[in-house]
């Protein structure tokens, strides 16, 4: 009796199975359980790969070296930008005092203004002008560009754009009497000269 019950209940699970799977004996996918895949191992560090246990008798590497290796680490993170080694700021201020940097900055500009002015009627380009205002020199020169001279008094110098040499800045040098370019020691007036003299073909005395 209990051999039949046995023979009986496999049959059922036959049975069940055979319906359950498709005719062509293929299992969906939908049948299959996927494993979770791994999670993803963090990156390694120089340290990780470096840095076996130190308690443990089987390293092959002293102590000391990774007592050094640890030290190095820090002192290299902590002294990436050695701020010693930063130039202190410029006060200007103590260079050039500001009333005095108003009257010899100032000087200058109306000397050029003056000089420009005789040295356009000189010339014949379309477009000359020279115009002074809210402390700004502007010679224009038609199709050849534009030159602005003006102060900047936090930085006791005189800024020039140039469309043959571009920006520059001048430093009042008491040596000289004359404002400085200090890349290159070369004189505000003096490149005025050279440059006006290569894109209008006249020369013109400004010093």
């Amino acid at each position: 009796m209990a051999l039949a019950s046995r023979i009986l209940s496999k049959s059922k699970q036959m049975y069940t199975i055979q319906t359950v799977l498709p005719k062509d004996n293929v299992i969906p996918a939908r049948y299959y359980v996927k494993e979770a895949a791994p999670a993803a191992k963090a990156p390694r560090t120089v340290w990780n790969l470096l840095e076996p246990s130190l308690s443990s008798s089987s390293s092959s590497l002293p102590r000391s070296f990774y007592t050094a290796f640890l030290s190095y680490s820090r002192t290299f993170s902590t002294n990436v930008v050695d701020e010693s080694q930063v130039p202190a700021p410029i006060d200007y201020s103590s260079v050039l005092q500001e009333d005095e940097f108003h009257r010899l900055a100032d000087s200058t500009i109306h000397h050029l203004l003056e000089k420009l002015e005789e040295y356009g009627d000189t010339v014949d380009i379309d477009g000359f002008d020279v115009d002074y205002g809210n402390e700004v020199l502007t010679m224009k020169l038609g199709d050849l560009g534009t030159y602005v001279v003006n102060k900047q008094t936090p930085n006791r110098q005189i800024w020039l754009s140039s469309p043959v040499s571009g920006p520059s800045r001048f430093d009042w040098d008491p040596s000289s009497e004359a404002w400085v370019y200090r890349r290159n020691k070369a004189n505000l007036l003096g490149i005025l000269e050279v440059e006006l003299k290569q894109l209008c073909g006249e020369s013109v005395k400004l010093s």
